[in-house]
């Protein structure tokens, strides 16, 4: 089965075309980065602005270097949301339209599930069930996948995700958007305990995620210390900028990790998914590796280029959700609250590995 995928979820102009979910024959990517690097970070209307520029070029590459024309496709997928409504609107639209002028079958995918199929491609199979921990700009999120298509949230960020707060405590240190791999460089060369940051805890008791009071402490010390942000992009950060980057990764760095390997011990996973944008982090991904380690399951990790946002994982998701029936309408909309969790488990059941679906 060859299946399109298309994603347009925020600052990325995305198109793949893929075989039978796990083979990529292309994936083209036209990025944002430079474009909204002027103002800190994202903005809409103006990355829906391009995403109208790039849509049909970036279709038609992908396409091309597939060596698959227009009628060959079996079906097409797109993502629906979560995002920025204008940008994810100009995916969605021309999917619809591409889907009706060539009478072929149309589903919608949440971009987080995108995520959690990006280890397809560089990975033996998942064993289920499964941890998908997914942090990017824009979430953070602990899943509990008992099986393909099905999602249970264990930990939900409750203010910034993980790679917000990287570009928020860049942005304090001078040190230009994005932010994620800023902080990761200074960060091997500062020493994590120099500067402590406690980890964030939730006083409800609910092993949720939490990096505003982070960002805030982080905002204090600099202001505290008297630390000067760079003033260019080419200036040589000081040691104490590189101790504030090491302490402020570490404490994100255990707030993911800890609360995963915590429930590990009650879930019982098989396989621990890490994905996402902030999944580019090699400090992470050492950490993830030594916790499932610790727990006695393989941690799988998408390559670093299917980490940040592409079309190849829709497409990989889209193959599950076509080869089983389903499809999507012409009714098919963006949805920016778009929410991953279909099912809820008992948990004395699944204490005693039997689990109870209620869908």
């Amino acid at each position: 089965m060859l299946v399109l995928g298309i994603e347009s979820s925020c600052d990325e102009t995305a198109a793949a075309v893929v075989r039978d979910g796990r083979e990529i024959l292309s994936s083209v990517i036209s990025s944002q980065v430079e474009t909204h690097q002027r103002y800190g970070g994202v903005v809409p209307e103006i990355a829906s602005r391009e995403h109208l520029d790039k849509i049909v070029p970036v279709v038609g590459e992908a396409l091309m270097r597939a060596g698959v024309s227009y009628a060959k496709i079996d079906g097409i997928a797109v993502t629906t949301g979560p995002g920025l409504v204008g940008s994810l609107l100009v995916g969605v639209s021309y999917a619809k339209a591409m889907a009706y002028a060539l009478s072929k079958p149309l589903v919608g995918i949440n971009h987080i599930e995108g995520h959690v199929y990006s280890v397809v491609f560089d990975n033996p199979p998942v064993e289920y069930p499964a941890f998908a921990l997914i942090v990017s700009g824009g979430h953070t999120n602990l899943f509990y996948v008992p099986e393909p298509g099905r999602y249970k949230v264990l930990a939900r960020t409750r203010d910034d995700a993980a790679g917000e707060a990287f570009d928020k405590v860049a942005k304090m240190l001078g040190l230009g958007y994005p932010g994620g791999p800023a902080i990761e460089r200074l960060a091997r060369e500062g020493d994590a305990r120099a500067v402590r940051f406690s980890v964030p805890r939730m006083g409800d008791g609910r092993p949720d995620f939490s990096f505003s009071g982070l960002k805030t402490a982080v905002a204090r010390h600099v202001r505290e210390s008297g630390i000067k942000p760079l003033a260019a992009a080419d200036d040589e950060a000081s040691q104490s900028i590189k101790d504030v980057a090491a302490g402020f990764q570490d404490v994100v760095i255990r707030s993911l990790i800890g609360t995963t390997e915590r429930l590990a011990e009650e879930y019982a996973p098989r396989t621990l998914i890490v994905a996402g944008g902030v999944a580019c982090n090699q400090a992470l991904r050492d950490a993830a590796s030594a916790a499932a380690r610790r727990i006695s399951v393989p941690a799988y990790f998408p390559s670093r280029h299917l980490s940040t946002d592409n079309a190849a994982m829709i497409a990989a998701a889209g193959t599950i959700k076509l080869q089983a029936g389903e499809r999507a309408g012409f009714d098919l909309n963006a949805d920016v609250s778009m929410r991953l969790q279909n099912f809820e488990v008992e948990d004395e059941a699944l204490r005693h590995n039997r689990v109870r679906y209620r869908l």
